[in-house]
């Protein structure tokens, strides 16, 4: 697999963001159309094989996967709500939740601070919880349970500019 400097540049530039146009134009593509050179970019063999091969380099590098999206994605969709609250039906302090929930369940915390002998303190009034349901959604997807499949495609495209490349050079 042979790949020219900017294609290289492109795949590199394609992992920040999964941007096709974007990646296009940092890696420097002089082309009229940085949309239509980003899925050209996409479209190529060896430019995709490169693209999955840097992805798995980097999960490996990172320790994230499938298995450790799905699991992780699992255990924040199971995480109960009570075990944020103390046997008296109190909030405890952030310190004291489960770790899952230190980690992004919280999307948010309103604090109400108050000040007693000149030192302020702050209580926890509201807790704005993440979308489970979109968790959930992604679960689906991932396992492949289609109940939460927006729309089916076809892609009847695939192919396509290679053989309008070869039937406009047959005319030619």
């Amino acid at each position: 697999m042979s790949l020219t400097p900017l294609q290289e540049r492109f795949c590199q530039e394609y992992l920040k963001d999964l941007n096709a146009t974007q990646a296009a134009e940092r890696a420097g593509s002089k082309a009229q159309n940085l949309t239509v050179a980003g899925s050209e970019f996409l479209a190529n063999p060896n430019v995709a094989a490169e693209i999955d091969r840097l992805k798995q380099e980097r999960s490996a590098a990172t320790k994230i996967d499938a298995n450790w999206l799905l699991t992780r994605l699992a255990a924040e969709a199971e995480a109960d709500v009570a075990d944020l609250y103390d046997d008296a039906g109190h909030l405890k302090e952030v310190k004291d939740w489960p770790l899952i929930w230190r980690k992004g369940l919280v999307n948010g915390i309103d604090i109400n601070v108050t000040e007693v002998d000149g030192v302020k303190m702050g209580e926890i009034v509201k807790i704005k919880v993440s979308d489970r349901v979109r968790r959930l959604e992604l679960i689906g997807k991932h396992v492949a349970v289609q109940a939460f499949q927006e729309n089916v495609s076809h892609n009847i495209f695939d192919g396509l500019a290679e053989r309008l490349e070869r039937a406009s050079r047959r005319e030619g």
